[in-house]
Parts: C-alpha cells; sequence; structure tokens
C-alpha cells in the first residue's frame, strides 16, 4: 500500500444552508444532473466506483480531497488541475506529489459511457471528493453541481496560487480570504490533513536546521522528532512520507484526531503545528479537538463553500469528453 500525500492541502464552516447555497451563480444547484442522463442515478454511479477504489487503496481519500483544493485556489473550482500539458499546473513543483487525477479520469470514462456530454470533469471530481470523505467516516453532504471545465492551466499560477506548508498562519488566513473562506473554515479545511500524509521536503527544514539555528523546530514534541528524523535522514534525498495524524488507529478516518495531534505539538508540517499556537486560531483547533461532532459537521459545508470558488456555468468553460485535455 502506498502512502497518499496530502502536504499543503488544504488541496476548507459556514452552518446554515440558505438557498443561495443551493443556487449559487447560473445554473449551480443540488440535484444539476437529476433528469439529464436518463434513467441514469449519475451520483450513485460516481459513489459505487469511489467505493471499490477506496477498499483497494485508502489513500484515495486524501488524494481525491487534496486534488480538490488545489484545483480550486487556482482559476476556481474548474478542473484546470486535471488537464496534462508540459506548463500545467501538474507540472507546478507544488503539485508534485498530488495524486488522484487517473481516478477521476477512470470515474469520467464511466459516466461517459452511460451519460456522454453531460458531467463535467469538475463536477466529477466534487462528487468524488465528497463520497471519499463520507467513506472515511465522514458525514454526507449535498454538493451543488452544474459546473463546467475551464480551458487554461497554468503551472506559474499555481505556484503563485496554493499555500506552502511554510506558510505563517495570518498569511494563509489572507490567502483564504481572498477565495471568500473565513478563519474558522481555513482551520476546518486543514482537517483534511487527518487523512493525508506530507513527504520529506514539506517538513525536513523543521528537522535539523529550522530557521538556520542548527537546531530542530522547539515547537515539535520531543517523541515525534525521531520519528520524523528516522523517516528523512538528514544527508538523504528520500522522498519518504509520513502521516499527518500520527495516531495509527485514525490515519484513513475523517475524524478530529489531527487537531488532538496538534494540540499535543504532533504536527508534522509547520503549518500544522503553528494553527494550534497562533493566538488567530488556536481557540478554534482547541474547540475542534474536543468535540469529533463540531468537524464532522462544519467540514461539509466548507468544502461546499471551497468548491464554489471562481465556477464557470451556464456557456463559460466546457463539457470535456476526457479530463486530462480540452475538447
Amino acid at each position: 500500500m502506498r502512502l497518499g500525500s496530502l502536504s499543503s492541502m488544504l488541496p476548507l464552516g459556514f452552518v446554515l444552508m440558505t438557498f443561495i447555497s443551493h443556487c449559487y451563480g447560473h445554473d449551480l444547484r443540488v440535484g444539476f444532473y437529476d433528469g439529464k442522463c436518463g434513467g441514469q442515478d449519475i451520483e450513485k454511479l460516481i459513489y459505487g466506483i469511489v467505493k471499490k477504489k477506496i477498499a483497494k487503496d485508502p489513500d484515495v481519500v486524501s488524494d481525491l480531497t487534496r486534488l480538490l483544493f488545489h484545483d480550486c485556489f487556482v482559476r476556481g473550482c474548474d478542473g484546470s488541475i486535471l488537464l496534462k500539458g508540459n506548463h500545467t499546473e501538474q507540472k507546478a513543483h507544488i503539485n508534485k506529489h498530488v495524486a488522484g487525477m487517473d481516478d477521476i479520469d477512470d470515474i469520467k470514462k464511466a459516466v461517459e459511457k452511460v451519460c456522454p456530454g453531460v458531467v463535467s470533469c469538475t463536477d466529477v471530481l466534487v462528487m468524488a471528493a465528497r463520497d471519499a470523505g463520507f467513506l472515511a467516516g465522514g458525514k454526507r453532504y449535498d454538493v451543488e453541481t452544474g459546473r463546467r471545465d475551464g480551458r487554461v492551466s497554468s503551472s506559474k499560477e499555481a505556484e503563485a496560487s496554493l499555500p506552502p506548508p511554510t506558510i505563517p498562519v495570518n498569511k494563509a488566513i489572507q490567502m483564504f480570504a481572498k477565495n471568500g473562506l473565513n478563519e474558522r473554515e481555513f482551520v476546518v479545511l486543514l482537517g483534511g490533513h487527518t487523512v493525508g500524509t506530507a513527504h520529506c521536503n514539506s517538513f525536513k527544514n523543521r528537522l535539523y536546521n529550522f530557521n538556520n539555528t542548527q537546531k530542530p523546530d522547539p515547537t515539535i514534541n520531543s517523541a515525534l522528532l525521531p520519528l520524523l528524523c528516522k523517516t528523512c535522514p538528514l544527508h538523504s534525498q528520500s522522498e519518504n512520507e509520513t502521516f499527518l495524524d500520527h495516531n495509527p488507529t485514525s490515519h484513513f478516518k475523517m475524524d478530529n484526531d489531527y487537531y488532538k495531534q496538534i494540540v499535543a505539538h504532533n504536527g508534522t508540517l509547520e503549518i500544522d503545528q503553528n494553527l494550534a499556537i497562533n493566538p488567530l486560531t488556536r481557540g478554534i483547533v482547541e474547540e475542534l479537538a474536543n468535540s469529533p461532532d463540531q468537524f464532522l459537521n462544519e467540514f461539509g459545508p466548507a468544502m461546499v463553500k471551497m468548491a464554489r470558488i471562481g465556477v464557470l456555468t451556464g456557456d463559460r468553460g466546457e463539457i470535456r469528453k476526457t479530463c486530462a485535455s480540452v475538447n
């Protein structure tokens, strides 16, 4: 079994679902594809495929969750991260370990067989990410559909638009705010790290020479440090990875254990650990750490809100026949 990667996600609480949230923009609504594919239930079809994939590889949960985040924060939720090419988002260094594109391709092929030219790759990703979280123990929530696919994908835009794992909390909050997400939603969306992993290049700077001190990051739990050093030796160029939730019984579960871990200074990424320390976010982290239901109740609505960023609907964009290339 490979380890999935979720090192900078976060690939997300408003609670009340208003009418606007169910009919956002032009033709973005829950149940958009009802009656558009004959007697086929597209959401049920996608759910079944995702379920089979997770049964074979639990890392699919983190892959799809992170993939949606990395798509939505660059040009909006338009499926641009799915496009292949020499200078596309997939080629950005920050997307080096992002996975799940092949899974979306497989799902799209199955959808095309029963409903050709109707369902966008972007909506396939949104629905698949929702199903992955639910199958990992999260609460199921309705997703709005009706998005169309973008035609432009830029590695430079990805580098400029996605937060690195070393980003300070205040700057991350500002980045999320530019995308219409508040501080609480930012903290809730990072909770997706509970099913993720990080590669050495995302946190090795904390282990040996943090901020040119020739010492490790003092915020790392002394019991965790040797484990991380073993995963990422000082003089190795290893691409090893480790779980972001260090509770072995919770690696693939969508739960609030991520928050418990960072409160205990067991955060792997710098942004994760700082989330539990910074006064702007510490209170939210502690609240979510103490209430498993609170995180599960808020994660879905936050994902729905994130999935509205910069959507293309109506006559804008296209419905790709294959997700890796424009029509």
